[in-house]
């Protein structure tokens, strides 16, 4: 039989998905777990096991030739190691040895997650057809991916363009990476509802804390909910613009489940990258949802795969 599949993980602070991806970016078979974040690296491993597991179980296993790994940053794809900053339980963890060894010995690839979204839009979505593009993912954390010339450039330990990690308030708050002012500590989603608690913002009849509760009362007309995202959009604005100024990005592509959150979002972000991205060959820069929704990591992962196996067109 034809090994005409590829096999595909995203791996996040949230949730560990596993899929089945064919030659055409449809995810045939899907699962996911949560991660175990506080957890030991063992323990950790052994909901990638489980996940891995189902994949397995399914008839369609046979015709896999190679698995794709996506993971939350920053990641080390020469060595095969991660080191998450939300998976605390995994420091230079050989993610890549205990994956193959699950898996019979196949290539196994792997990438950033927010590289893998990029191989997503690039393929599939957003970014398809052109040359220079951000794709950033903005969720638990905030992570991203360049397309430069056309090619998805993943640099050399598969973490080129993390632009959460770019500072934007020189005397911010600590982030968990070891510097500070990040934009993931103002943009990602538990960044923006906690801004907008300790403003004194206080959820719906729903209960929901999370960001999607303060979107909500931000289109209601919130302004303290309004505020931090007001405060998200610039910190991504200012990332944004530093990254276009340096690689001459055309369009910057955003998903993830903050950028669910649509105008709230948005329209500040357009807004503020108006004051940030000033020189004459960033001004026309675009700024777009994600096209590939939900399964983006997935599918990003296995496009990654395919590109490292010389069969991405």
């Amino acid at each position: 039989m034809d090994q005409d599949l590829l096999a595909a993980l995203d791996i996040g602070g949230t949730k560990i998905a596993g899929a089945l991806v064919d030659d055409r970016g449809r995810l045939l078979l899907r699962t996911q777990r949560p991660t175990p974040a506080r957890e030991p690296g063992d323990g950790v491993m052994r909901t990638v096991a489980e996940v891995l597991g189902e994949l397995r179980a399914a008839a369609q296993w046979s015709r896999v030739a190679a698995l794709g790994i996506g993971s939350a940053g920053p990641v080390n794809a020469r060595r095969g190691t991660v080191s998450p900053v939300n998976i605390p339980g995994w420091r230079d963890y050989p993610l890549v040895d205990g994956v193959r060894a699950l898996v019979g010995g196949m290539p196994v690839t792997l990438v950033g997650d927010g590289v893998a979204i990029t191989a997503a839009e690039h393929w599939q979505g957003a970014a398809r057809g052109r040359d220079n593009a951000l794709c950033m993912v903005v969720s638990t954390g905030v992570g991203g991916g360049l397309v430069l010339d056309g090619r998805l450039h993943p640099g050399p330990t598969g973490n080129a363009g993390h632009i959460g990690h770019i500072s934007v308030d020189l005397d911010g708050d600590p982030c968990p990476c070891g510097a500070r002012g990040c934009v993931e500590g103002l943009a990602s989603g538990p960044n923006i509802a906690r801004r907008a608690l300790a403003n004194g913002w206080r959820p719906g009849p729903d209960g929901d804390a999370s960001a999607r509760g303060v979107a909500a009362a931000a289109r209601a007309g919130d302004p303290v909910a309004a505020a931090s995202f007001e405060r998200a959009a610039r910190a991504l604005a200012a990332g944004i613009a530093a990254t276009a100024t340096l690689a001459e990005i055309e369009i910057a592509v955003i998903g993830g489940g903050v950028a669910q959150a649509g105008e709230v979002l948005f329209a500040p972000l357009r807004r503020a990258l108006g004051e940030y991205a000033t020189l004459s060959f960033v001004r026309g820069l675009e700024v777009v949802p994600a096209g590939t929704g939900t399964g983006a990591g997935l599918v990003g992962a296995a496009a990654a795969c395919r590109e490292a196996l010389g069969r991405l067109v």
